[in-house]
């Protein structure tokens, strides 16, 4: 039995749930989509640091500039979401997304307004900072849409051995992501477990589940 489903008893979520995280995706789609377009038309306007030619940093930097964006994109994940759970901002900026105490796929992206416009924020800055290609940028895009889904399928559906062999342990999957819908107050990251390890915020139940597992 999958590890989610067996140490976390996730139980199905009710359609009134579903539907009010459709509602919230849909307004969040639509922020993103105003970030999108605001990327754009800086682009075009020759503001922002993205360019098209591969040959101008070199295909090297492909894959270095799409690591630094995910390792910085977590971090901002991180402090920011930790910092939306403090009790006096969840109710305007996180309360909608934990609606969902087990979550489904349409929790992905079911953010309030106000959170999914500081989540954007990070989209719109980063094309400022830091030299993408066009293809990086959407590569990132993908990665955090398509790991944002997995997250949050509830019940595990990667290989038994995810999490809990060498690499995994530093991955966040839906095991580990349920187990911040359930208890709140741990595993804020989105990509990696680094920062909840480094500042104390990794569940130890899970951890020693994970040790009892390798």
């Amino acid at each position: 039995m999958p590890f989610t489903a067996r140490d976390l008893r996730n139980r199905l979520p009710s359609w009134l749930s579903i539907w009010h995280d459709i509602k919230l995706s849909i307004l969040s789609s639509g922020i993103f989509a105003i970030a999108a377009a605001l990327i754009v038309s800086g682009c075009n306007e020759g503001i922002t640091r993205l360019y098209g030619d591969v040959r101008q940093y070199g295909l090297w930097y492909l894959g270095v500039s799409y690591g630094t964006v995910l390792v910085l994109q977590d971090a901002y994940f991180y402090f920011t979401h930790r910092l939306f759970h403090h009790p006096l901002l969840f109710r305007w900026l996180h309360q909608g997304h934990h609606r969902s105490r087990y979550p489904t796929p349409w929790t992905s992206f079911a953010f309030d307004p106000l959170e999914a416009i500081v989540q954007s924020l990070f989209l719109l800055g980063i094309v400022f900072i830091v030299p993408l290609h066009l293809v990086t940028l959407i590569a990132v895009l993908t990665t955090m849409t398509v790991w944002a889904v997995v997250d949050h399928l509830a019940v595990d559906r990667l290989p038994l051995s995810f999490p809990h062999h060498w690499l995994g342990k530093w991955c966040i999957g839906p095991a580990h992501h349920s187990t911040h819908h359930v208890k709140y107050t741990v595993h804020y990251g989105l990509y990696f477990t680094f920062w909840d390890k480094l500042l104390g915020t990794q569940d130890l139940g899970y951890e020693k589940k994970i040790a009892r597992r390798s």
